[in-house]
């Protein structure tokens, strides 16, 4: 397998002792991952977002894209070596943190496995994730849905219909 497009969202809303702001850790963060071997070719601006859940804290998001020789587990063994690298332990779904790295995509690769889910299950509808996919990879095709980056992101911005009533 040659190399693929990966695709890493990087999110904090907590403070690191070394690398300071979220903003900072996730700097760091892509500087380690490049460190690790990931060939980063692109990052996105930070884009400060409201929490998911019960989360108090807004969040820092970026994406990255880079290049990857390996398979998808490879992958999110490096992503979750560098959160655990940053000080994440087990945590809350949707709490507070100082490094959440996510496998986004890895070129058209699909993989619904327990533990790990390429695409990203919740890529197409997460505007904090598909806003800064489009600043590094606008061209990029979903391999199950078929469309672009741009194209999901314009469809996460539509205004939500109401439900259509059936009866009185």
């Amino acid at each position: 397998m040659g190399e693929a497009l990966a695709l890493i969202g990087l999110g904090s809303n907590r403070r690191h002792g070394l690398y300071g702001r979220p903003e900072g850790v996730l700097r760091a963060a892509v500087a380690a991952l490049l460190a690790a071997g990931l060939r980063v070719e692109r990052v996105s601006k930070v884009h400060a977002t409201a929490p998911m859940g019960p989360g108090g804290r807004r969040f820092a998001n970026a994406v990255l894209a880079a290049r990857w020789g390996g398979d998808a587990h490879g992958l999110l063994a490096l992503v979750k070596a560098g959160e655990r690298d940053f000080g994440r332990r087990g945590a809350q779904r949707w709490g507070d943190r100082v490094l959440d790295l996510d496998v986004l995509a890895l070129g058209d690769v699909v993989v619904r496995e327990a533990g790990l889910v390429v695409p990203h299950a919740g890529l197409a509808v997460r505007r904090f994730v598909l806003a800064p996919l489009v600043e590094v990879a606008p061209g990029w095709r979903h391999p199950v849905l078929g469309l672009t980056a741009r194209q999901l992101h314009v469809r996460a911005l539509r205004p939500k219909r109401a439900p259509l009533r059936v009866g009185p």
